[in-house]
């Protein structure tokens, strides 16, 4: 497995500024760039292209916080996270809510889509305003979500500098619920964006 964060010359460890993977991404990716190699032979082309696309895809995988940790989970323990459907604690309330608002506004849209009179598309109107309020209502709770397990991430990382030597089990042992908190974060804002576009489409 290629290793990202050596790709990219950053430490291995769950926190990253946005900043600093941009800055590091670029400066690794600019003489790589295709722009650069026009005048190039093919063999010339074809590795300056597999380099630049190595670069982007490491710079993509440590930007995003449930991508960077799936990564340094499989880096760390050699195999993918187990139980990853289990739902991460404190998080039981949202998945309930994003779960009934989705079905209770599919159940909308079905009946607005089959709506003919003036009268009722009227009403159905109304009905797809007060339901893409509610949507975003709960985006902001998941937002507010995704922000505290920022917090976490963020906080997590002087106790993993300070468990460097000693295999991290205490670390290790939080990354996974942080990656399944992640990952159902960015599964509910897909549907409840889904959701909120089906609405203004109608």
């Amino acid at each position: 497995m290629t290793d990202a964060f050596a790709l990219l010359g950053l430490e291995r460890r769950p926190w990253l500024d946005p900043d600093d993977v941009k800055r590091r991404f670029h400066e690794r990716s600019a003489p790589w760039h295709p722009d650069r190699h026009h005048g190039a032979d093919e063999d010339k082309k074809a590795e300056a292209q597999r380099i630049y696309s190595d670069l982007n895809a490491a710079h993509q995988r440590l930007l995003e916080p449930k991508e960077r940790l799936l990564h340094l989970i499989e880096l760390e323990r050699g195999e993918k996270p187990k139980d990853i459907q289990r739902i991460p604690p404190g998080t039981m309330d949202l998945f309930v809510e994003v779960g009934q608002a989705c079905r209770d506004c599919d159940e909308f849209l079905q009946r607005r889509g089959t709506s003919t009179s003036p009268m009722l598309r009227l009403k159905s109107l109304q009905e797809g305003l007060e339901w893409d309020g509610r949507i975003e209502d709960i985006m902001g709770r998941v937002r507010s979500r995704e922000f505290a397990l920022l917090e976490e991430l963020r906080g997590m990382d002087a106790a993993w500098q300070a468990d460097s030597g000693q295999g991290r089990p205490g670390c290790m042992e939080r990354l996974e619920p942080l990656y399944r908190g992640f990952s159902y974060v960015a599964r509910w804002l897909a549907q409840l964006h889904e959701r909120r576009a089906l609405l203004a489409a109608g």
